[in-house]
């Protein structure tokens, strides 16, 4: 697996080793062994799944906060997205920077986001599935959400008018979100 750091402090881009012949191909999409050997720790305990019919629907930012934060380990196994994710760490050298990777079942590319971030896709073609393995199980009353299109954060979608939920519709400003999340300087 070859780990690639990003602009993002502590956000990585995992690719995979994959194996093809005429019958297809294979790969290990997650292996303990291979991110302790990069450094990185993390005891997964959930794997999420979702659809998209539609081309530009857009879903997040989404976070937990406090005790129930979660590290994702995302990835696009049918279709594409430009998958995003946002520093929330007070005191982090990347505070409020965002980084946007386009995953997809051809690039067969996984994106590694630990607590502290807000994280957010936007499908690139019609009928995708969306994977992610998080390592806190979800806790409702601890769900928080960005509004999309913060002019603090600024993200470049590409689109004016994405497909989104209620949910995301209403989510509030930077400012006005309640992230309580403070970057920790790995000793």
């Amino acid at each position: 697996m070859n780990v690639i750091k990003t602009d993002l402090l502590d956000v990585f881009i995992l690719e995979p080793k994959v194996f093809g012949d005429q019958r297809g191909w294979f790969m290990e999409s997650w292996s303990q062994r291979e991110m302790n050997k990069n450094g990185l720790y993390y005891n997964f305990v959930q794997d999420n799944q979702s659809y998209s019919a539609n081309k530009g629907t857009l879903r997040g930012f989404h976070f937990q906060k406090g005790e129930a934060s979660q590290a994702k380990l995302v990835r696009c196994g049918r279709g594409s997205v430009l998958d995003v994710a946002i520093d929330l760490r007070k005191g982090s050298p990347t505070y409020i920077k965002w980084v946007a990777v386009e995953l997809s079942a051809e690039n067969k590319r996984q994106l590694l986001i630990p607590r502290g971030f807000a994280h957010a896709f936007l499908t690139l073609t019609d009928d995708v599935e969306f994977l992610y393995k998080a390592d806190n199980y979800y806790v409702p009353q601890e769900d928080r959400s960005i509004i999309w299109n913060d002019q603090e954060i600024g993200v470049q979608w590409g689109i004016k008018n994405p497909i989104i939920s209620e949910k995301d519709a209403n989510a509030p400003i930077f400012c006005n979100c309640d992230a309580d999340f403070f970057y920790e300087v790995k000793k």
